[in-house]
């Protein structure tokens, strides 16, 4: 029986090599010449900071997503970033591991893109002994004053469920729970991207999760992971007046789907496969949330989280050395896990390189101390960009970085870092 598994892994294994070779090469076996720190606008030194917390609760943050506040003409009067942290991380991952102990509750913060003054946002009304524990979050802009719908994949102790709350400017501090989501399609919920005040696409990253009784887990999901098994996807929820919801399957067959984005016009919808290494690009219907698959862009690292800025250029940020990832969740002495993120700028019809020989042999990326480009191929629609580079000495773990395009200013939060690190032009 055990040779029997030991020869699925080997197959497993070897179909994952040959999809991603590269990947396995230079963000697995191969630790990544990565500079201490690297950003495209200036010396780091100068140009960034790192905003902590005395009490050490604003650590361990996973996702985060600009709160848009309009005036009644639609223009953005004020913009904040809303980040979810949780600094027990290392005892409650059920994506990761491991799955000790689910307490305390993890945070929610308020940071105001002016002064870069931090405030914890309080949950008002949420059910005592629900535990929280935040990844992907989303919320709708706040219209001439109006409360914002507030959506949030929460890691709870028995069930990952998505939990509804409004906040409004007058009470920035003060999220209102209204409702937790459940359904049996939500087996591994991750990242949101939200379609109208009440709906909303999510990826659900696993078939196979670390909730499964031992020795299932952790073997079943680390090999869907490792074996880059196309086994998730993405859904899109809708949240009916009476409370219900109607779940539909957006896109299927996708090796752990991670962050989602939709473009500025809505037309266009990305979605990480984290364990390949790719971004998918689908075209939108923007009236029935249809998705029709484009093409894969390649990444130089295992991409997380994503988000399109307001000129349509998709941020993409990831791990580029898998291992070390590892390390630095298990607590191993010394362990540091590496950053990088990059843009996606797309090419105009007249800059697409028709032949895809004419891309593979571009370089690209030159600027950057590690080139993508000595790690994978061009690609023929989208000019790819490193924003962001440490080897995890300044600033580690990179999962979500936004990206002000009024500003130029970008935002950085590492799943095992301390606070979030801001960078001006």
């Amino acid at each position: 029986m055990l040779s029997r598994v030991l020869a699925v892994l080997a197959v497993l294994l070897a179909t994952f090599i040959y999809r991603s070779g590269r990947l396995v090469k230079h963000a697995i076996l191969t630790l990544p010449a990565l500079p201490p720190s690297y950003y495209v606008d200036g010396d780091v030194q100068t140009h960034c900071t790192i905003l902590r917390e005395s009490a050490h609760t604003f650590e361990y943050c996973e996702d985060m997503t600009f709160w848009d506040h309009l005036d009644a003409d639609g223009t953005v009067a004020a913009r904040f970033v809303i980040v979810g942290c949780d600094p027990n991380r290392k005892a409650w991952n059920t994506v990761m591991g491991p799955l000790r102990n689910p307490e305390p509750r993890a945070y929610l913060w308020l940071l105001d893109t002016v002064d870069n003054s931090l405030q914890r946002i309080e949950l008002d009304g949420y059910p005592e002994g629900h535990s929280f524990h935040p990844l992907g979050i989303e919320v709708t802009p706040s219209q001439n004053g109006a409360s914002s719908n507030f959506y949030i994949v929460n890691h709870a102790r028995e069930k990952t469920t998505i939990e509804h709350f409004t906040i409004s400017p007058d009470t920035p501090t003060q999220a209102l729970w209204k409702r937790t989501l459940s359904s049996p399609w939500f087996v591994s919920p991750n990242a949101l991207a939200i379609t109208n005040e009440t709906s909303f696409y999510v990826s659900n990253d696993h078939l196979m999760t670390r909730r499964l009784p031992f020795p299932l887990a952790p073997v079943l999901p680390l090999t869907e992971t490792i074996a880059g098994l196309p086994l998730s996807w993405l859904a899109h929820v809708t949240i009916n007046p009476d409370g219900t919801i109607t779940h539909e399957l957006a896109a299927l067959g996708v090796a752990f789907a991670n962050g989602v984005a939709i473009s500025p016009d809505g037309t266009t919808l990305a979605l990480s496969s984290t364990s390949l290494g790719q971004v998918y690009f689908y075209d939108r219907n923007i009236a029935t949330n249809a998705l029709k698959y484009r093409e894969t862009v390649n990444l130089p690292f295992f991409n997380d989280n994503i988000m399109f800025d307001e000129e349509g250029a998709l941020i993409v940020t990831g791990h580029p050395h898998f291992p070390s990832l590892t390390a630095v969740a298990a607590n191993k002495t010394n362990a540091r896990a590496p950053s990088w993120a990059v843009s996606l700028t797309p090419l105009s019809k007249e800059t697409r390189f028709a032949e895809s020989a004419r891309a593979a042999d571009r370089k690209y990326d030159l600027r950057a101390p590690l080139s993508a480009s000595e790690i994978v191929p061009a690609s023929e629609g989208w000019e790819v960009e490193t924003l962001f580079q440490s080897d995890g000495s300044v600033f580690g773990s990179s999962c979500t970085t936004l990206r002000d395009s009024r500003t130029g200013s970008l935002y950085i939060v590492g799943l095992y870092e301390e606070g979030l690190m801001i960078c001006r032009p």
